[in-house]
């Protein structure tokens, strides 16, 4: 089977690793790097490995749609809303980095089959894929959950212009993920930007309301989840939990990077690029 032909659109932080992975996947090819900027370093890096790059984001895709089967969106919230009918309209397969929340939500871990019928695929966020699959799990076990909240903290310096300029879409995306992969109506999603030195490593704090909790239960669908996601994700993993006191279950997430395009202690960006990949992979198997 031959490689799959893939663009990718927005040039920064999460474009620049997803470009690594790309390149790496003996399933994908990139076939074109396209941005807004030509001043972007990931223009540079992206020259670099021999990528053919665009400063004409998505119409460099429209002016040659048998550029790429698959389009990875890397930009951001806005730009997806007007990326989305044009990408629709020329047949790609879409993997939507953004908190846009324009096509089905997608965790590789829980429903990736389902996901592949659809023409537009959303990650959700980097907090989502780490935390929601944790929050679904627990749910399995306790469907009586009367509340989760997600508290994600992240390096500032991971965190590059795209991600700053969602961190409303960031909550409200997360959040609304939270309620549809576990049925609870009342959750709340939180980011936190931490600026401190060293740069610290994702961590995704996720907390339940419930009462008489199965903890054995617990700890192993919890494990069987961290197996699925460290499939694709290898650095991550469960550092403190699940813990029971007062009424609230707290279990901490850490995801430490591959170190790619960006210092390890980037998780937030492994954990959807990783995903973004994996859903790629499979659709190409899918459809080779």
């Amino acid at each position: 089977m031959g490689k799959a032909k893939v663009a990718i659109i927005g040039t920064g932080n999460i474009g620049a690793d997803l470009l690594v992975k790309v390149q790496r996947s003996e399933f994908l090819e990139c076939t074109l790097f396209t941005g807004r900027n030509p001043d972007s370093p990931g223009i540079e890096f992206a020259k670099n490995m021999g990528v053919n790059v665009s400063y004409e984001s998505i119409q460099a895709i429209e002016d040659d749609p048998d550029c790429c089967d698959i389009v990875f969106d890397a930009t951001s919230a806005r730009a997806h809303l007007y990326h989305a009918p044009i990408l629709e309209k020329l047949g790609k397969f879409t993997i939507d980095l953004t908190p846009a929340h324009v096509g089905v939500m997608c965790i590789p871990a829980i429903n990736m089959e389902e996901c592949l019928e659809y023409q537009n695929v959303n990650t959700i966020t980097c907090g989502g894929q780490a935390a929601v699959p944790i929050a679904h799990a627990i749910s399995r076990v306790h469907p009586d959950v009367s509340y989760f909240e997600l508290v994600a903290s992240i390096s500032s310096k991971s965190a590059g212009a795209g991600t700053r300029a969602n961190i409303d879409e960031f909550t409200q995306t997360t959040r609304v993920a939270l309620s549809e992969f576990t049925g609870v109506k009342k959750t709340k999603a939180i980011i936190i930007l931490n600026p401190a030195r060293p740069p610290v490593i994702m961590r995704n704090t996720i907390r339940a309301q419930l009462e008489n909790p199965k903890m054995d239960e617990l700890k192993l669908e919890i494990e069987k989840m961290v197996k699925k996601i460290a499939a694709y994700v290898p650095g991550y993993r469960v550092v403190v939990g699940p813990l029971y006191e007062n009424g609230r279950l707290t279990t901490v997430i850490e995801v430490e990077g591959l170190g790619d395009y960006l210092p390890k202690y980037s998780g937030n960006l492994d954990i959807i690029t990783c995903a973004s990949v994996d859903i790629a992979e499979a659709y190409t198997k899918r459809n080779g």
